[in-house]
């Protein structure tokens, strides 16, 4: 009767547990120091940041050179949009005329988006959002119906906060007509910007939105003037 033999397994040695275990915990240093080597090279480079001001509107930044007017007309036309998109909103439970709430939502529309579009101009160009002439708090307007004075500094056309505080109390048909004067000189107010913009501007993307400010509102002004012959 042949015996059997079997084969016992040769003991592990301490000396190859230890030098295993080394090796095994080098590589996870290593991959862990590779793995924070590509993080912070991904930080470094905005891989994980958040998006930027003008990802997050939608726009980009104005290509080619700019100048000192390029920068005063976008610093001037975001409060004289934001004051317009203000005015707009105040349609909501206080005007009667169907033409004028369409209005004020085609205003609320198409001047919210150039807002975020100029701001992401300045932020490109490394200029502040507010010049010194159009900071918060400065009274703007003549303080009644005769508005369209001024210039680049953002107060062309722009309400004083008793036109502001008028028209709030307005209601009905009495704001309906108040909206339509206010707004018509605030529009011809963008218009004066608008074209100092396409005479002494430089960056071709900044005059073009220009251009779509004279023509948008102008339409709106007549639009608004034919609202005024019928209420």
């Amino acid at each position: 009767m042949s015996s059997i033999k079997r084969a016992v397994p040769r003991p592990v040695s301490r000396r190859r547990v230890a030098a295993a275990g080394v090796f095994a915990a080098g590589a996870l240093l290593l991959a862990a120091c590779g793995s924070n080597d590509h993080d912070m090279k991904d930080k470094s480079h905005g891989g994980t940041s958040a998006p930027t001001a003008s990802k997050e509107a939608g726009a980009k930044p104005a290509p080619g050179a700019f100048n000192d007017a390029d920068v005063s007309f976008a610093q001037g036309m975001i409060p004289h949009h934001r004051q317009a998109v203000e005015m707009a909103e105040l349609t909501e439970g206080r005007a009667s005329d169907a033409e004028i709430k369409t209005l004020a939502a085609a205003i609320e529309k198409a001047q919210d988006p150039e807002i975020k579009t100029m701001r992401s101009w300045l932020k490109a160009w490394g200029k502040p959002e507010s010049s010194e002439h159009n900071m918060p708090g400065m009274e703007h307007g003549s303080g009644g119906m005769d508005h369209g004075s001024g210039g680049m500094d953002g107060t062309a056309g722009m309400m004083s906060e008793k036109d502001m505080t008028d028209l709030k109390a307005a209601k009905g048909k009495d704001f309906d007509k108040k909206f339509a004067q206010m707004m018509i000189g605030h529009h011809n107010g963008a218009i004066t910007m608008a074209k100092d913009e396409q005479k002494n501007g430089r960056n071709a993307t900044a005059k073009k939105l220009a251009g779509d400010v004279i023509k948008n509102q102008a339409a709106e002004v007549d639009r608004m003037n034919k609202i005024l012959d019928r209420i």
